[in-house]
């Protein structure tokens, strides 16, 4: 500063040679002599040119001088005293102390006084009345609250959650969290951290999963990793119509641009293209931040209506002292149950060897839950293309041509966030196809929910649009054709094909998936057909029933045996 030889900016502008001038010949553009003049001004008179400040280590600059002493106030006044000073200004009167009190509670709390804290203040005459006010105020749960909004701003926490539509997004246990955090004074780097890169602290222990299949974690490692929700506050495109992979990559720019903002105080938007000779970022710094966030294992299409994944389940305190009380509760149950297993086995036995037993013989079903059943003893309606109707499983049954249809009513609206089971007893004829069960637009790929065959394979659809808003799998292998079969379909609510399972004759079959993202429910204004819908059916269908609930596997094995008491009587322990 100040030494005209050693400023490379000067040397540039004012150098002869074409290779070293600024701004370049071929810009066809140059600095005038009065642009010049000023420039060398500025440096004669000291210009300081430095680092942009967030790349500098801070230092504690040392107190100025003032004139007058400035006794008991805090440093930063004697910054202002000094400026004050160079300005020929006095400072303004010390406030009168209802002003103060208001000030500072506003300051802290974000709320005025109440009167009885403004009567308490001004009681009290002792000279740390005032420190006694902030630190009652410091140790509010306001405090955390008014500190915690700044912060909700620059995650973005009330902005849109999408690009055509604005569904609801649950964020509120990250909010919590940064409240927390400030009301117990958590110190500013380990809240960085925690902030950015919650879930890679190292005291995190590895991923489990509950009974749902939802992610579980320890008290402390889940509030860490809820902390790492700063950066899942960003927009999520859900439109049919875009390239998924785009918009992960737009995501993970969201995270290094924000970021940058929020921590170093300046713009990276411009290094993500090239490098630019005025900015401090280069275009591999940009990337390298930008590998960071690119770990995150999200989906491109983002969820209309909630979280999109990934996500874990953040029960409150509230809720952990509940789900504490269940587990003991469980335990207790357990116990019991333990306990009484010999009695079981007695009262067994004995109804095994009465006669009553023998005179309870025949269906066992499972009745909870259980919205709709189907027995197709007979066409509810005659038609032409009404089933014909012979002997089945259990009593009658209808036989399909491919050609029939039994449209069984308003019944089964199920939606993709609802549970629900389809149970039936089928015999397909050889080689055949089509749909068992479906509640669907009835066109090819139509929307809605559906059972059918294709090449000998079982195939699960819900479906919005075929090609890129469905869940669709399908069985592995073949299933049985010519003979009965018991199939049983399950769906979870969760959203994926995982929460999709299908039993042939009471037992799990391996499922291959074909599409696994479902962005809007699948419901739909038709009726609920059996054996038509997405191509008609070919063979025989027997006790369709529909639960609004997801069926035990235990349930669906009673279900998939129909023999008679005496029968099972028969078979030895």
């Amino acid at each position: 500063p100040g030494n005209l030889a050693d400023s490379e900016l000067y040397l540039r502008v004012t150098s002869d040679d074409p290779d070293d001038l600024m701004p370049p010949p071929e810009a066809e553009v140059s600095l005038t002599p009065p642009q010049v003049a000023l420039l060398r001004a500025w440096i004669e008179q000291g210009a300081q040119w430095s680092r942009h400040w967030s790349f500098v280590p801070p230092r504690r600059p040392s107190l100025p001088e003032v004139s007058e002493a400035v006794p008991g106030r805090h440093p930063i006044d004697y910054f202002i005293r000094a400026r004050l000073e160079r300005e020929g200004l006095k400072p303004a009167p010390e406030a009168d102390r209802e002003t103060l009190l208001r000030r500072v509670t506003l300051d802290l709390t974000g709320l005025p006084p109440t009167p009885a804290e403004a009567d308490a203040f001004l009681a009290d005459e002792s000279p740390q009345a005032y420190e006694r006010v902030v630190d009652r105020l410091l140790a509010s749960p306001r405090y955390g609250e008014r500190m915690a909004a700044r912060w909700l701003d620059l995650a973005r926490y009330a902005d849109t959650s999408g690009y055509q539509n604005d569904g609801p997004r649950s964020m509120w246990r990250w909010r919590d969290r940064v409240i927390q955090a400030y009301n117990a004074n958590l110190p500013f780097d380990r809240f960085t951290i925690e902030q950015l890169a919650g879930d890679l602290m190292q005291e995190l222990p590895p991923l489990g999963r509950d009974g749902s299949g939802a992610l579980t974690l320890g008290k402390k490692a889940l509030e860490r990793l809820v902390a790492s929700g700063f950066n899942r506050n960003h927009r999520g495109n859900a439109e049919g119509g875009i390239v998924p992979e785009e918009f992960q990559v737009e995501y993970v720019v969201d995270r290094v641009d924000v970021t940058a903002t929020v921590w170093m105080g300046l713009t990276m938007g411009c290094a993500r293209c090239h490098d630019h000779k005025y900015d401090p970022v280069t275009q591999e710094e940009f990337y390298a931040i930008f590998d960071f966030f690119n770990k995150v294992p999200e989906h491109g299409r983002a969820i209309k209506e909630g979280n999109s994944p990934p996500y874990v389940m953040a029960p409150t305190r509230e809720q952990r002292r509940k789900l504490r009380l269940l587990e003991k509760e469980l335990r207790d149950l357990r116990n019991r149950w333990n306990g009484s297993q010999e009695d079981l086995r007695k009262d067994r036995r004995n109804w095994e060897s009465a006669e009553g037993a023998k005179k309870e013989a025949g269906e066992k079903f499972v009745d909870a839950g259980l919205v709709a059943r189907f027995a197709l003893e007979e066409a509810p309606e005659e038609g032409d293309k009404a089933p014909t109707f012979i002997d089945g499983k259990i009593g009658r049954a209808a036989r399909f041509d491919g050609k029939n249809e039994y449209v069984a009513g308003d019944v089964g609206r199920f939606g993709y966030m609802d549970k629900f089971s389809l149970t039936a007893w089928i015999k397909p004829e050889a080689f055949s196809g089509g749909t068992i069960l479906s509640r669907m637009t009835p066109t090819p790929r139509g929307p809605g929910y559906y059972v059918d065959l294709k090449n000998g394979r079982l195939r699960v659809n819900l479906v919005k649009r075929w090609l890129d808003d469905s869940i669709r799998v399908e069985t592995a292998a073949p299933i049985p054709t010519a003979r009965w079969s018991h199939l049983a379909v399950t769906y979870d609510g969760s959203r994926t094909a995982s929460g999709i399972s299908v039993h042939l004759d009471g037992k799990p079959v391996d499922l291959q998936t074909r599409h696994d993202f479902l962005n809007q429910s699948m419901a739909v204004d038709e009726p609920l057909r059996i054996g038509s819908g997405n191509g008609d059916f070919q063979g025989v269908l027997d006790e369709v029933r529909l639960y609004d609930r997801r069926l035990q596997d235990a349930e669906i094995a009673i279900l998939a045996t129909p023999e008679p008491v005496e029968r099972i009587l028969a078979i030895p322990e």
